[in-house]
């Protein structure tokens, strides 16, 4: 469970949602939370020039998902700069260094390696890193780096960026599971902060009904081209966890055409969504 900790957070403009700076009692770890506009700002700051790791946050491609790439650099500012000539799909940035400027090159490069996994595995964002780099590091080490990370990840979301975190139970340690069943098929969801989320397994009928919505038939269509819908014989199966705005949301998916989510989500003694948040 993780410990108590107190957090510092700075407003180097004023603004909530400028240039900002985040650290933690006890850590050596310093945070930089800046958007692409303020890159110039962030390069004239005494951190810019330290070695460190970096997320390049940006909008997603229709589907609800952001874009991520995780990056390592010895000279973050001079990194970010070059990102911002090259890269255009990015408006909102993470950097994170170390107060004592003890971080190595196979330290950062071991650290990007695990943001990645970890991104990758949560699979809230499009990570768009096509490779992983191998950093081998001596045991003490190791372990003070997993400690690093530990509080990069407890500060990501205080800044804005939750994508590091799965929002799903397991189905077996879940127990308030929810399913949609239609025509002998069957979708597992669940409520989280996060949005409403069906499980990877679940059904969904292969075709759209006609009269249905536009963006349902629309998101229907984008979630078979991009492989979150797969077709199996006479239906369509999620490939991966996925998070819908709303359950009714989730349940048009499934079930080909506009659907009240409060009442198609039922558990497993036949209660609907709505008999149990009321």
């Amino acid at each position: 469970m993780p410990e108590p900790v107190s957090i510092k957070l700075f407003l180097v403009t004023g603004e909530p949602d400028g240039l900002r700076t985040a650290e933690l009692s006890n850590w050596s770890g310093k945070a930089i939370a800046f958007s692409r506009a303020e890159v110039n700002s962030l390069v004239a700051r005494g951190e810019a020039g330290q070695s460190g790791v970096y997320l390049l946050i940006g909008k997603g491609d229709g589907l609800d998902k952001p874009l991520l790439y995780i990056g390592e650099a010895e000279d973050i500012g001079k990194r970010i700069k070059q990102h911002r000539q090259k890269r255009d799909n990015w408006f909102q940035a993470i950097a994170f260094v170390s107060k004592d400027e003890n971080l190595t090159k196979a330290h950062i490069r071991y650290l990007e390696r695990r943001l990645i996994e970890i991104a990758r595995s949560a699979n809230k964002a499009d990570v768009e890193n096509d490779q992983l780099t191998n950093s081998k590091l001596p045991e003490s080490d190791l372990a003070e780096m997993e400690g690093f990370l530990s509080r990069v990840l407890q500060l990501l979301p205080m800044l804005g960026c939750g994508f590091f975190k799965s929002a799903l139970p397991s189905e077996e340690k879940s127990a308030s599971l929810l399913y949609c069943k239609l025509k002998g098929l069957v979708a597992k969801g669940l409520p989280t902060d996060e949005g409403f989320a069906v499980y990877s397994g679940s059904q969904a009928v292969l075709n759209s009904r006609s009269g249905s919505a536009t963006n349902i038939m629309k998101r229907r269509e984008l979630l078979v081209e991009t492989g979150v819908l797969i077709p199996v014989d006479d239906h369509l199966v999620f490939s991966q966890d996925y998070f819908f705005t709303s359950p009714s949301y989730g349940a048009s998916v499934v079930c080909g055409g506009n659907t009240n989510g409060l009442t198609a989500w039922k558990d497993e003694s036949g209660k609907t969504l709505k008999e149990l948040e009321s």
